[in-house]
């Protein structure tokens, strides 16, 4: 049985969550094209479903977002403000036109539920982290089957998703580990120059991307930049897999040169080792503190047999990060 999604308790004033998705068997299909539509689609759906978009990154068969899932109110607002929110969309079922339309004629007749019926249907994919994914994803499904004349599931799976503590240490660790992405991949040697990651919209000088990056390192986005530069940039890269030639791609350290580094207790940088791709940032289930991670297993005590005392397992491998986990890995801490 599936179990239900790590989401922030509704204490919480917002969630933040990492959230990866692959395309159906791992194929290279999110060519030039398809990532700017889907960056297109990640503004319009983030906007109409009242999410931050802290930062993300689209690669060739896969997409990492990091998410603030502001807390819900109890009540919803106004029907006209909720159909306001389709105005964001460039093409749905229901525009906000045809929904006012839809409106006006149930008023006229005297029908009273079906308007409240449209805004509780409209409440429901608001301040959601489940209804925004699926929106984005289905909407890009179905814009990709329709200009490459196919049909079925365009993805793996459902997403995965790492909720996250913040805004602090964990949110900013994770924030980071995105960003770098292109660099670990070999597709660039400075992150500013990939253009489908949200530090280089930042760079370009977007006001939601800096705002996003604020929000992830606590800062003010006129100084986020300079801040949010010297957390990723660090010497000695490393790049991933291999060119025609069969020559190493990916840039900077080996992994067993940190690990030595790290047995020695030599002092290794945030940035430096997130280009390692540490997997607590992917499977780890619950990122932050031992208090946060404690606080989430003491909630969701019955989803754990008797033998679990405490929820916190310590980030292990890393000198210069005191994070803590829901999921203890024993193996492969990098990936």
């Amino acid at each position: 049985m599936r179990l239900p999604r790590w989401k922030a308790p509704p204490d919480h004033p917002a969630g933040y969550y990492h959230c990866i998705s692959r395309v159906v068997d791992r194929n290279f299909v999110l060519l030039e094209r398809e990532r700017e539509k889907f960056r297109q689609f990640l503004t319009e759906y983030a906007a109409f479903c009242g999410v931050q978009v802290l930062t993300w990154c689209i690669l060739s068969n896969h997409f990492h977002l990091l998410i603030a899932v502001p807390r819900k109110p109890d009540q919803p607002p106004p029907l006209d403000a909720l159909i306001a929110r389709l105005e964001h969309l460039s093409s749905a079922l229901l525009s906000a036109k045809a929904a006012r339309q839809l409106v006006e004629r149930w008023r006229a007749s005297g029908d009273t539920q079906s308007p409240e019926q449209l805004r509780q249907r409209l409440w429901a994919q608001m301040s959601d982290l489940s209804p925004f994914m699926k929106l984005l994803k289905q909407r890009f499904s179905q814009w990709f089957n329709k200009v490459h004349e196919r049909r079925g599931t365009l993805w793996e799976e459902r997403f995965r998703s790492v909720l996250i503590e913040g805004p602090g240490p964990a949110l900013a660790t994770v924030a980071a580990y995105i960003d770098l992405n292109p660099v670990r991949a070999g597709l660039v040697e400075d992150p500013k120059d990939y253009r489908w990651c949200g530090y280089a919209e930042a760079v370009a000088g977007r006001t939601g991307a800096r705002e996003g990056l604020a929000t992830a390192l606590h800062s003010t986005p006129e100084a986020v930049l300079a801040e949010y530069r010297q957390w990723l940039f660090t010497q000695g890269e490393e790049r991933e897999g291999t060119d025609a030639e069969g020559q190493p791609l990916r840039r900077g350290f080996e992994r067993e040169t940190v690990l030595k580094v790290l047995a020695a207790h030599g002092r290794v940088s945030a940035p430096e080792i997130l280009r390692l791709r540490l997997r607590y940032l992917t499977d780890g289930a619950i990122l932050g503190s031992r208090e946060f991670v404690n606080d989430l297993f003491e909630r969701h005590r019955d989803r754990f047999g008797p033998r679990r005392i405490s929820g916190a397992r310590p980030v292990r491998g890393v000198d210069g990060i005191s994070l803590s986990t829901l999921r203890a890995l024993r193996v492969r801490v990098f990936a």
